[in-house]
């Protein structure tokens, strides 16, 4: 109280003094508004916050680690700019012989300028509130960055409606009011942001994309993971590192391929197929069947195969049939065995998902035997070696059955028929 008093009777003092220059006092006052708003400044920003940055720096996660205390100091930072703006709000109206329309002016400036603060620290402390989010275990399948960005965006049509009510001088009620009419232009400005908010509701509640989803999307040049889910776009890193963005709403108008699920089942498919040259494919003759015996994985299906064509023929016999009608080993049915013996043995492959080694429709390319099974692992660089392994070890496995791949440059039947020849000779 006695420092006020103090400082009341400096300044009549000084009025006094400068009473021969009518602005001198004026400017003088000015000045030392202007050194008031400056120190509160620093006091703020030079010791409060620098307290505050020092304290968050020691706790796990802050500023200095580029943790959410840094989105933090950013909130803080905003907010203490406000000090000095209401330090001149309260000050101009003790400044003599200013106009009524400047001091009004420059309060609504000062209060339009506390406002935008306000609602940058409130979008700071939305980009913090999403850091905190995001380190939760269940954030990347419920994201809410959409929501916050929604947020966003209704704060700072609220702020502008707001600065622009102060600077005019009325009340925003009215402002608003007045707005009513606009409706209709301000829902044509904002359709797509309307859209992608509905569409965003939509993927955060089905979970139908997530952050790491890799998502396959011809129509937008898109393969690869989701990196980031925002209000209008789905950010996706493709394979070859460069970035796509897709519109939110396309991801629900339109059809794309998302592989979580293959991931989360813990097998990636296998479906290749052998072109055999069906000229190869034969039954089975003494010396074939010696050498094949000699494969471990076989010694149980060749054994039971016999056993079983034995007993078939035998009952042919019995009936006085012909030999023509008796059942005999194919070196292709064989070469079926082998595979799906191979493959349920071999370490890369998931024997606990489906299996299958098939025939398909013979084309002019030759007779397809597919191969339909899994792996053990989803990752791409050890599943492409899984399965180029597996078939690296069949090609090279088809000579030993007598069978021969079929490609159309192919010059193995000319061989086929030169050996031939030769035997004749």
């Amino acid at each position: 109280m006695l420092n006020a008093v103090v400082a009341v009777r400096w300044l009549d003092d000084l009025q006094r003094a400068l009473e021969p220059w009518p602005w001198a006092y004026t400017g003088a006052v000015l000045c030392l508004l202007a050194l008031a708003a400056w120190l509160a400044n620093f006091v703020t920003k030079r010791v409060l916050l620098r307290g505050l940055r020092g304290l968050i720096n020691r706790l796990p996660g802050g500023a200095a680690h580029g943790g959410r205390g840094s989105n933090v100091m950013r909130v803080v930072s905003r907010l203490a700019n406000v000090v000095p703006s209401q330090v001149i709000a309260a000050g101009i109206t003790v400044v003599p012989d200013l106009p009524p329309p400047l001091v009004a002016f420059v309060i609504g400036a000062c209060q339009a300028w506390a406002i935008l603060t306000v609602t940058l620290a409130i979008s700071h402390a939305l980009d913090a509130a999403n850091d905190i989010y995001e380190r939760r275990p269940d954030a990347r399948n419920k994201p809410i960055k959409g929501y916050l960005q929604v947020g966003k965006i209704v704060i700072f049509v609220i702020a502008g409606l707001s600065i622009v009510a102060t600077l005019a001088g009325v009340d925003l009620r009215y402002l608003v009011t007045g707005l009513g009419a606009a409706t209709a232009v301000l829902m044509l400005i904002f359709q797509d942001t309307i859209l992608s908010l509905v569409a965003s509701v939509q993927i955060s509640g089905d979970g139908r994309v997530r952050l790491g989803d890799w998502i396959e999307m011809p129509s937008q040049n898109a393969d690869g993971d989701v990196i980031d889910i925002a209000l209008h776009t789905i950010t996706v890193q493709n394979f070859d590192k460069t970035i796509t963005t897709i519109p939110t709403k396309k991801l629900v108008t339109e059809s794309f391929k998302n592989w979580r699920g293959m991931q989360e089942a813990g097998g990636r498919r296998i479906k290749r197929a052998l072109y055999l040259d069906q000229h190869s494919v034969g039954f089975v003759d003494a010396p074939m069947l010696a050498r094949l015996e000699q494969f471990a994985v076989l010694g149980d299906y060749l054994r039971d195969k016999q056993a079983e064509l034995q007993q078939w023929n035998a009952g042919l016999q019995a009936k006085g049939m012909a030999a023509v009608n008796a059942r005999r080993v194919t070196n292709l049915g064989t070469f079926r065995a082998y595979v799906e013996r191979y493959l349920a043995q071999h370490p890369g492959i998931h024997t606990d998902m489906t299996l299958l080694v098939r025939q398909l429709q013979p084309t002019t390319e030759g007779l397809p035997l597919e191969i339909y099974c899994f792996t053990r692992t989803t990752a791409w660089g050890e599943y492409e070696g899984i399965q180029s392994d597996v078939f690296d070890h069949l090609l090279a496995t088809l000579p030993a059955f007598g069978l021969r791949v079929f490609q159309a440059s192919s010059d193995a039947m000319l061989m086929a028929g030169q050996q031939r020849l030769a035997a004749a000779e």
